[in-house]
């Protein structure tokens, strides 16, 4: 299926979510994640209308920056290893996966300008995901203070992979919380007035939630090609 048509039906779900949850749809970032997908496939969403491209590994991101350049806003969302820091740091607008000072800490020493960061908290607890625990998070945003080079734009989370519709809402409600409390510390390096959170298969409740970007990768672009 063309991504052109696949982008009109996610537009659509994102209006009705945005409907349903009082919202204005130009509050959303759409993301395409295109981790799973050739370049080409990639430009063709790129022409079709999207803006915004997210990749999870250094390797996929060079090869695609490569030929697209800086036509789209960078997003890097899978966990970054410090070591790799160096590979991406010119060419990303945004990283989703701050989580250590370590990683804090290699960004700002990169960095040539003020980088966009997301806080990734790991709200349901899993052990196979990523993230501060959340009672974790205020701490560490705290701590982050000394970084000239860090911007900390909102907080990231996963929902788990379940037909429980109440579980998925919780956790990204969860985040909405954790973020507003974020914001009522005003602290001047961490607006956090970010949350990226939904995927294909539960977007359209992270927009009920309070996301303001959804990464969407197989509902768009698919898997291959």
């Amino acid at each position: 299926m063309r991504v052109t048509d696949n982008l009109s039906q996610i537009k659509q779900q994102i209006d009705d979510a945005c409907m349903k949850g009082n919202r204005n749809p130009t509050e959303v970032k759409l993301i395409a994640v295109t981790k799973y997908v050739t370049v080409e496939r990639a430009q063709e969403a790129l022409e079709a209308g999207v803006t915004h491209l997210g990749e999870n590994r250094d390797e996929g991101l060079l090869a695609k920056w490569d030929v697209l350049k800086d036509k789209p806003h960078w997003h890097f969302i899978g966990s970054l290893q410090k070591r790799k820091v160096k590979n991406i740091i010119d060419k990303v607008e945004y990283i989703h996966s701050l989580d250590r000072i370590s990683l804090a800490e290699e960004i700002n020493k990169r960095a040539r300008q003020k980088i966009k960061c997301l806080v990734q908290v790991n709200v349901s607890g899993e052990e196979s995901k990523h993230g501060l625990a959340p009672e974790e998070a205020l701490y560490f945003i705290e701590s982050l203070r000394p970084f000239e080079n860090i911007s900390v734009e909102g907080l990231m989370t996963m929902a788990p992979f379940t037909n429980d519709e109440q579980v998925i809402r919780d956790c990204f409600r969860k985040l909405r919380e954790l973020r507003d409390q974020v914001q009522a510390l005003q602290l001047s390096y961490a607006p956090c007035s970010e949350l990226s959170m939904g995927m294909s298969n539960d977007f359209t409740i992270a927009i009920e939630e309070g996301a303001t970007m959804v990464r969407i990768g197989t509902a768009l672009v698919g898997e291959e090609g």
